[in-house]
């Protein structure tokens, strides 16, 4: 166990209230600094959390710290400054952020090359940081060849996605006009019209959206080596909601390729939480920041540049999924949804 607290920047949000609390459920001593601009706001979370706080000055080199030792740092809103990764390296301890979209890498990929010694960083902006493609490569298990990955993210619009989130979501779909898909091997950009597509929900429902890239779908070509990968976002009525009861936040993963038999074999499982997307990004979020200060009993990891599911062992995901109330469902693959393999 670390005697230095792990900080949370943004801690007193939706996010880092979720993350404090999928660390404490399994680790209740370990140490927590909630950070955040607002004094006030970080003082009344700590105290709700049983943790410490302390007021975070992004424009100062030690983050207003002082010589006050931490043993991790997560930033869990968009650090544009990366005041936040160089304190880290500079302390030799790990850096995760949660934030930053596919096209807005570079800055932490520079700073990661120029110290590639100085700490572990986490590039961890992948849906529900690690629960979509940690869940997607365990499935890919029993493909001996991938040939199509398609993810479909509903986001019940009654669902609390707090500022940080919201002002993250708002920049990644609307400011940000492009979206990555790999489509016949290729990478390729899509825009305008193209963004257009649409998945069916568990209940079967025809969900109009749009593409989307969030890390997962370089990470999941990477992985798999799939030619067509795509990610898909819808905001709406969750399946739950159709039927009258609270809302959910639901995680459709297709796989289409071959078995280990050489047959064709198409699956198609989703990911369930009934308190909506921020209890798995919470959850996502506690359980790199135990795998890189070695709280799971493991060596702590060592300094490189990783994405979540690099880290996330999927046994362990499915197991902390079900103790916090999430669901994995196997569902219906008999059709694929509108687009099929490679489509749209």
């Amino acid at each position: 166990m670390t005697n230095s607290p792990i900080l949370l920047i943004g801690g007193a949000g939706h996010v880092g209230r979720w993350t404090a609390r999928s660390l404490r459920s399994v680790h209740p001593a370990v140490p927590l600094l909630i950070g955040g601009r607002d004094r006030a706001r970080a003082e009344q979370a700590a105290a709700e959390l049983h943790a410490e706080s302390v007021a975070i000055d992004d424009t100062a080199a030690d983050l207003g710290l002082g010589d006050r030792p931490v043993s991790a740092i997560a930033t869990l809103f968009t650090d544009q400054r990366l005041t936040a990764l160089r304190l880290a390296q500079a302390r030799g301890v790990p850096h995760l952020s949660i934030s930053p979209g596919i096209i807005e890498l570079g800055p932490e990929v520079a700073a990661y090359m120029h110290r590639p010694q100085a700490a572990p960083v986490v590039l961890g902006t992948e849906w529900m940081v690690g629960g979509t493609t940690v869940s997607t490569l365990a499935f890919a298990r029993a493909f001996s060849r991938i040939d199509d990955i398609a993810i479909g993210a509903l986001l019940d619009e009654q669902d609390a996605y707090g500022p940080a989130a919201e002002a993250d979501l708002e920049r990644q779909t609307r400011t940000m006009p492009v979206a990555l898909v790999r489509q016949g091997g290729a990478y390729v950009w899509r825009s305008g019209d193209d963004l257009t597509t649409s998945f069916r929900a568990v209940d079967g429902t025809e969900m109009a959206a749009s593409a989307f890239s969030p890390n997962d779908v370089l990470g999941l070509a990477t992985a798999t080596g799939a030619p067509n990968v795509r990610f898909s976002l819808a905001v709406g009525v969750s399946s739950s909601r159709r039927r009258g009861e609270p809302l959910s936040t639901e995680i459709i993963i297709e796989l289409t390729g071959t078995d280990h038999a050489g047959r064709p074999l198409r699956r198609r499982h989703a990911i369930i939480h009934p308190a909506g997307q921020m209890p798995l990004t919470g959850l996502g979020t506690a359980l790199l920041l135990e795998r890189l200060l070695g709280l799971d009993g493991q060596a702590p990891t060592p300094p490189g540049l990783y994405f979540p599911y690099q880290l996330i062992e999927p046994d362990t995901y499915f197991k902390r999924l079900t103790q916090v109330g999430g669901q994995v469902m196997e569902l219906d693959a008999s059709s694929p949804s509108p687009g099929g393999e490679g489509g749209r």
